[in-house]
């Protein structure tokens, strides 16, 4: 895909996470999508921080929703490919320190089929 095209799909990423409009997320990905997050790791840790596939993203999005009603999500910085897109943004919860996080989707024939988070 073109690099403006993956772009597309990163804004929608963001336009459905700050909406918390899981079933819209989820369209972005592929059925057997993997997902990598430090704060999974922590949470889940018999997950050693990877989820795999629709329902596991579903299960895990769907209680960070439920935990964080106020999780929001600033974009600094799209930097796309022609697989991938790398996501600079500020996380955002009342009562909580911002969050400076990197995320990086891959990207294949219009869906997300892998992600991993980054952040200290």
């Amino acid at each position: 895909m073109k690099p403006e095209e993956n772009k597309a799909i990163a804004i929608k990423w963001f336009e459905a996470f700050n909406e918390h409009n899981l079933e819209k997320l989820l369209t972005l990905y592929d059925d057997n999508a993997q997902h990598y997050s430090p704060k999974l790791k922590v949470r889940k840790p018999e997950t050693r921080g990877f989820v795999m596939g629709k329902d596991q993203l579903r299960d895990w999005w769907a209680d960070s929703f439920k935990r964080l009603p106020t999780l929001k999500y600033e974009v600094i910085k799209l930097t796309a490919d022609e697989a991938q897109v790398f996501m600079e943004y500020t996380r955002f919860v009342n009562g909580e320190q911002s969050l400076s996080v990197g995320e990086v989707l891959e990207i294949e024939k219009g869906k997300i089929v892998a992600s991993r988070v980054y952040h200290g």
